[in-house]
């Protein structure tokens, strides 16, 4: 019977050590993303094969932006609507995902999200929407090599250019044209609240629309602004306007 025992844990122990040297073995290499750009990501992938599904064709709009061509309202309204402490943490946010978990434990759901910019754009990289734990430890891990491999700005650049914005519609630059028909540099500070306050629900919410969800979202971000004086009191007051009706 001891034997029997020691038998099984040590097998259990092999298996353990396997199924973890397969775990990282298989995590995407990512050190190509420090000067190239991303083809199709996994979220397109998904979304084409969702379209096929319910026998669609779904047209693939991207356009890549630089970096410094995306306006600094724009990302500063991204970041605090979803990352603030991007500049700060190393790809985890270890309070925010510490208050996710309590909230989601005590609701018996998934209510509240603690994913960093970073763990985001690992998702729409290389995973999927799966709601799973196994895709949640992949997507940490990931996270943890973008932030060892690339720069904050360059993590930034890549997420900008790579998130959901509609059915079809990835990244700011396809983002702006599809809806506004600009670039992104000619948006105004109205539009560029509106596209960041679609991002937690890009297949339900479009940025034209003056639904419900979209008028609070937009008013939280230039609250949020404002305190922190990313926007002045003048282009506060004249774009919170446009959400008020």
């Amino acid at each position: 019977m001891k034997r029997y025992f020691l038998w099984s844990l040590a097998a259990l122990i092999l298996a353990a050590g396997l199924y973890t040297g397969y775990f990282f073995l298989t995590l995407p290499d990512v050190s190509y993303l420090k000067k190239s750009n991303p083809g199709a990501t996994a979220m397109i992938e998904q979304r084409i094969a969702e379209a096929k599904l319910q026998k669609k064709k779904l047209v693939v709009r991207r356009h890549w932006v630089p970096f410094k061509k995306i306006p600094e309202f724009f990302k500063q309204a991204v970041r605090l609507s979803e990352d603030a402490a991007f500049y700060s943490h190393d790809g985890v946010d270890y309070y925010e995902l510490k208050e996710a978990i309590k909230k989601n434990l005590k609701e018996g759901k998934k209510s509240r999200g603690g994913s960093t910019i970073t763990q985001q754009l690992a998702k729409n990289l290389f995973l999927s929407t799966e709601k799973s734990y196994f895709r949640k430890v992949r997507e940490f891990f990931i996270a943890k090599k973008l932030e060892r491999e690339l720069s904050k700005d360059r993590i930034f650049c890549i997420y900008l250019n790579v998130i959901e914005f509609g059915p079809g519609i990835f990244g700011v630059g396809a983002a702006s044209d599809y809806f506004f028909k600009k670039t992104v540099e000619q948006l105004s500070k109205e539009e560029m609240i509106r596209l960041a306050a679609v991002i937690p629900k890009p297949l339900r919410v479009t940025p034209q629309s003056n639904s419900r969800y979209l008028k609070w979202r937009a008013n939280l971000l230039l609250d949020r602004m404002y305190r922190v004086k990313y926007i002045d009191e003048f282009d506060y007051q004249k774009t919170k306007t446009h959400f008020l009706k």
